[in-house]
């Protein structure tokens, strides 16, 4: 057992590093730009939401990559992988035109629909834009990140994020506030920071697919640039339904925050602090994840899934400990967290209240997390995208509105609505997990669409 925790522990820490690394940007950026007042903080928590949103339409497309590649990584045939990262690639330029075209077109008028105040709309139009344009980026980054992990190579893929995210604090710092030289642009500058850095992680993940990784997996041969259709609609398919039930959860996400906005901007950013926090939950549940995808998929095809199976219980095993060991974190000093926020006391007395009641509660985000990782990497994508849709849409939005708008419990009403759901899909998505017949899964080949 010890050696199989190391081997987990030794995937899943740089993966940790790595979305901790996003996180911790985050949470940074965040506390710089809320210097500038509650409607920055609100306007940056509205547009993560509306950013995790296009994020998850073509999010498919990555993991799919991820859980492919690792199959074909165990069964010793990565000129399928390297094929199936090229189609891949393809998709990607596509949907980037598309996000800059809304971008430039729309951004404005989709900030408006989130029902928030004509002040947030004024000062956060641009900003979006700005973020519709790094997203072009990031979604093309994040296939890459997927083939990284696929191949086991989450040190790499950790390396890249790093001096990403670096670059983006720096460049968060020096132009929002016009330090060491830089022009003052105030929030206008961090989404010009967002926007180089994805730029600049995009250069550097092309370096390493097509000039470190050719020699040992010829990225830049021929046969990477051949077409199959039969692999083209696998991919498409898979991307398709992954993308659906992160688009499910993202869009019940979006109305969450509507939701929320309706209760005033101090409840807004308020709501965007503690899920920034909360976050920080999210690094071990993503990371142990992503881990259980690679152990899983590539037993898989070793044409060992049983072991798989063993690989998954431990991956989330591990993941828990984490999850625990933060959330006590979070809960014993919750209000000196908030407080380095924001100084206005409606927001950050409101947001400490917050991440208390959720401080546990998020094991069951982790456990959701940890098994839809590991379902991921046998192929099981239809059930995820049917149960993600469903909860999605007929148990989290209704809760939602009827704890805000029926039963006027506030804040606390809407989070109680978010974490039953994630409590429930948790569950379903882990006993899913165990009530699979490992004995008959198979690597997943396109012939079998």
């Amino acid at each position: 057992m010890f050696r199989n925790w190391m081997k987990i522990l030794l995937i899943a820490i740089p993966s940790l590093v790595t979305f901790a690394t996003q996180t911790v940007t985050g949470t940074i950026n965040l506390i710089m730009v809320g210097q500038l007042g509650f409607v920055i903080i609100a306007i940056v928590g509205v547009s993560n939401i509306i950013m995790y949103n296009a994020f998850a339409i073509f999010s498919g497309i990555g993991h799919t990559i991820n859980y492919l590649v690792a199959q074909n990584f165990g069964s010793n045939d990565m000129r399928k992988g390297i094929q199936r990262t090229y189609m891949a690639m393809y998709l990607c330029l596509f949907f980037a035109v598309v996000l800059l075209a809304v971008g430039w077109l729309g951004a404005n008028h989709i900030l408006r629909w989130t029902g928030g105040s004509e002040e947030l709309v004024r000062q956060g139009g641009f900003y979006l834009e700005l973020r519709f344009y790094a997203m072009s980026f990031g979604i093309i980054n994040f296939a890459f990140h997927g083939f990284l992990r696929g191949i086991g190579s989450t040190t790499m893929s950790m390396v890249v994020s790093l001096i990403s995210n670096l670059l983006m604090i720096f460049l968060t710092y020096s132009l929002t506030f016009g330090n060491l030289g830089f022009p003052q642009m105030g929030l206008t500058g961090a989404g010009l920071a967002v926007l180089i850095g994805e730029a600049l992680q995009l250069l550097i993940c092309a370096y390493i697919f097509f000039f470190v990784l050719h020699k040992r997996y010829q990225t830049r041969s021929r046969i990477a640039f051949s077409f199959s259709w039969p692999e083209f609609k696998l991919l498409s398919q898979e991307s398709g339904k992954l993308g659906l039930q992160e688009f499910s959860l993202s869009v019940s996400m979006f109305i969450f925050t509507v939701f929320v906005a309706r209760l005033g901007d101090h409840a807004l950013a308020a709501n965007e602090v503690a899920l920034n926090v909360m976050s920080f939950g999210f690094m071990p549940a993503f990371a142990f994840g992503a881990t259980a995808t690679i152990l899983v998929g590539q037993s898989v095809g070793r044409g060992m899934a049983l072991l798989g199976r063993r690989a998954g219980t431990d991956t989330a095993i591990l993941g828990t400990i984490f999850i625990i060991l933060l959330g006590t974190v979070e809960l014993v000093f919750a209000d000196q967290i908030a407080h380095l926020y924001s100084s206005d006391p409606g927001v950050y007395e409101l947001a400490a209240f917050l991440i208390k009641v959720s401080a546990y509660l998020q094991i069951f985000d982790g456990l959701l997390n940890f098994y839809a990782g590991g379902l991921r990497g046998i192929g099981d994508t239809t059930f995820l995208m049917r149960i993600s849709f469903f909860l999605s849409w007929f148990l989290f939005v209704p809760l939602a509105y009827l704890f805000i708008f029926v039963f006027h419990w506030g804040s606390l009403g809407a989070w109680i609505a978010l974490y039953t759901f994630l409590t429930v899909f948790g569950t379903s998505v882990m006993l899913r997990f165990y009530r699979t017949d490992w004995t008959s899964v198979r690597l997943k080949e396109a012939a079998h669409v």
